[in-house]
């Protein structure tokens, strides 16, 4: 019966995807069939990746977490949560401590759980800015499971962030041959959009963000990169439809103190400053 009402958590989410969704938390189920409900609760939540639906999942992860305290997956989806939260939130410095805290705890209560070891180096990456420290995470979660699309998908996230376009673009390919249907697929569409704008082709990075914008049409950030890979292009006039959607889901949305809160070193940040503002982005 507990089975069931845990499972009857993710009926929100599209039926094609539902299978990859209740397998990947699976994987690693606590002992209290509670804690597992609620992380499959907060799931749709936690990947629109905007800080509206994060605070909705938040406390649905804070009480997977009263229950089951060494959840490794909860703390890794909580990180998760408060880095959205963090980064199109506000930069709150309280929040990247709090995000970093349970991006640590992910990583030591899930020593063999390949998602919350992506989840707790996706954060550590971005916000506490230790690429190390990440890079060995995601490795450690493809040598407990070589076939973790999410490992590949935050993986290149965090690489495309880091201006490592090579890797970025090798593992956001990776991510898509492994789970070409992944509900985050966006996110690798992020990466590749990422690697090919460091690589100035950027037709190319504009074809990624749009495919990452029509699969995760609430996510300012695909809006973003594809505004500047349109305006290094000259279609200024594309590029400012973009950047206006931008701003219509961020308001608070500039280019640099995004860069600032990824720590996005100049290999990326400079070129990507320079799209935005010719694209019409603060």
């Amino acid at each position: 019966m507990q089975d069931e009402i845990a499972l009857s958590a993710v009926g929100a989410i599209e039926p094609s995807l539902r299978d990859a969704e209740i397998e990947r938390v699976k994987r690693k189920r606590p002992d209290n069939l509670g804690a597992y409900d609620l992380v499959l609760r907060a799931l749709p939540h936690a990947y629109a990746a905007m800080p509206e639906e994060a605070r909705i999942a938040v406390p649905l992860l804070e009480r997977a977490l009263a229950l089951e305290p060494d959840y490794g997956l909860a703390h890794g989806y909580l990180s998760l949560c408060y880095e959205i939260v963090f980064a199109r939130g506000g930069h709150d410095p309280e929040i990247a401590a709090t995000a970093v805290r349970h991006a640590h705890a992910a990583i030591a209560h899930g020593r063999d759980d390949a998602t919350a070891l992506a989840l707790g180096g996706f954060t550590i990456a971005l916000v506490e800015h230790d690429r190390p420290a990440a890079i060995e995470a995601f490795e450690t979660a493809l040598a407990v499971s070589p076939s973790c699309s999410i490992a590949c998908i935050f993986g290149s996230v965090a690489m495309g962030w880091s201006g490592e376009a090579e890797r970025a673009l090798e593992w956001g390919e990776r991510a898509l041959r492994l789970s070409p249907f992944d509900r985050v697929n966006y996110s690798a569409y992020q990466a590749l959009a990422l690697g090919h704008f460091m690589n100035r082709r950027y037709e190319e990075a504009a074809i990624a963000a749009r495919r990452a914008a029509q699969s995760n049409p609430g996510f300012s950030i695909m809006h973003m990169l594809l505004a500047a890979s349109l305006a290094a292009q000259g279609r200024v006039a594309e590029a400012n439809v973009a950047a206006a959607r931008v701003l219509a889901l961020q308001p608070n949305f500039t280019i640099e103190r995004h860069c600032a809160g990824f720590a996005v070193p100049a290999v990326l940040a400079v070129p990507l400053v320079e799209a935005c503002r010719a694209a019409g982005l603060p």
